[in-house]
């Protein structure tokens, strides 16, 4: 039996290259950057060579960018850091968000408003997307951040970060957005959008996993999450993962120039899977957002024709050899149907028997062409 990978949104294999430049670190390379002996020094100076790889790939300074364990921190560090520095600084108290954001972004809001943040989620349509209009009407004189997620984990939706970070920046508001899935697969620079701040990880591009960035444009307020450290300049206490950073360094150094030529390869991938999926199983519903990021894939079997269970779907594509997903990782398990769907109009046992496929450079046609098989297979077995 085959073992096709169609998970890549909740993470990617780490690249060979990426595992041999960290190798060194995990041998005799292992100072502690902050301490002043050749030891540190030799990690210290890997360390800000990553820095320095990571700022020019999204055109940051080197100086704008601080090292996390991964999306999840770096999106709580903007939420908690810029919201309350600019309580401080301007006493704005309001944040502006979308229901279909990440939970790390959805829970932190919940953990500010019960320190007295006023919290505005503006409901998306049925693209995905974040209302233009909407947002313009919410942003009054005491929003001090607004923060949506460039590319939904979920679905693929692709928002208009720089027209959203223009209108925020036109009330004086700062802009975050969560550019974990959009990072390394899209051209980003951080100048041309407009945005304050912009949150990334490392194992969702061929990079291990614990690593993590939030660039933060100079003079936008940051107060630290996690304190306890004069590291990453007073704004996230705690010995530096140089190991992972090494890693995630290398792995953008390796997609520098293959940004464009991969977006180009997936997304024959996806039309591929997607034209052949529709010519074997007419009857499920392809959920296509207007900006279609080709990487994800997501899909629903109806409800009238099938037995939506995502978990036995799941479980059935697993025991032939095929790694996907219901949504987005972090909430596997829960058996909740996809929060990102039920809040764009659709019903909850249609959205029980949704799937995210999703795809990388490393993935193949004859790795899609058997997954196709298994799929049909499935449409069989779950067909009421």
């Amino acid at each position: 039996m085959e073992k096709i990978y169609l998970d890549n949104a909740a993470s990617t294999a780490i690249h060979p290259k990426v595992i041999e430049k960290m190798v060194p670190f995990m041998k005799e390379n292992y100072g502690n950057p902050s301490s002043i002996h050749s030891f540190g020094r030799k990690v210290r100076v890997a360390l800000e060579e990553a820095r320095e790889i990571i700022a020019d790939f999204i055109n940051a300074d080197s100086g704008e960018i601080y090292f996390t364990s991964g999306g999840t921190e770096a999106n709580n560090l903007a939420l908690r850091g810029i919201s309350i520095g600019d309580k401080k600084d301007r006493g704005k108290n309001r944040i502006i968000s979308s229901p279909i954001e990440h939970h790390c972004v959805l829970d932190y809001t919940k953990e500010l408003s019960n320190i007295g943040f006023l919290i505005s989620l503006i409901e998306n349509g049925n693209d995905f997307l974040i209302d233009q209009i909407k947002f313009k009407k919410e942003l009054t004189d005491d929003v001090s951040l607004a923060s949506f997620m460039y590319v939904n984990n979920e679905v693929g939706s692709i928002n208009e970060i720089q027209s959203l970070a223009s209108l925020a920046k036109n009330n004086n508001t700062y802009f975050h957005t969560d550019a974990v899935q959009a990072f390394g697969k899209i051209k980003i620079d951080v100048k041309e959008l407009g945005i304050d701040s912009l949150a990334a990880s490392s194992h969702k591009i061929a990079g291990p996993k614990g690593a993590g960035f939030l660039y933060v444009k100079s003079g936008t307020p940051l107060e630290p999450l996690i304190i306890g450290g004069s590291q990453e300049r007073n704004r996230r206490g705690g010995t530096e993962n140089t190991l992972a950073i090494i890693g995630f360094a290398e792995a953008v150094r390796l997609i520098h120039d293959k940004i464009d030529d991969n977006y180009i390869y997936v997304t024959m991938l996806r039309d591929y899977f997607r034209d052949n999926l529709l010519n074997q199983i007419s009857d499920i519903k392809i959920n296509k957002p207007i900006n279609d990021f080709p990487y994800i894939l997501n899909f629903t079997f109806d409800n009238n024709i099938y037995n939506n269970d995502s978990e036995a779907m799941l479980m059935y594509l697993d025991l032939n050899g095929i790694a996907a997903s219901a949504g987005s990782a972090c909430t596997s398990g829960t058996l909740k149907p996809s929060h990102v769907l039920l809040n764009s109009g659709y019903d909850y046992e249609n959205a029980k028997g949704t799937i995210r496929v999703s795809f990388s450079p490393f993935n193949s046609t004859n790795e899609l062409d058997y997954a196709l098989e298994v799929f049909y297979k499935l449409s069989k077995n779950f067909k009421k």
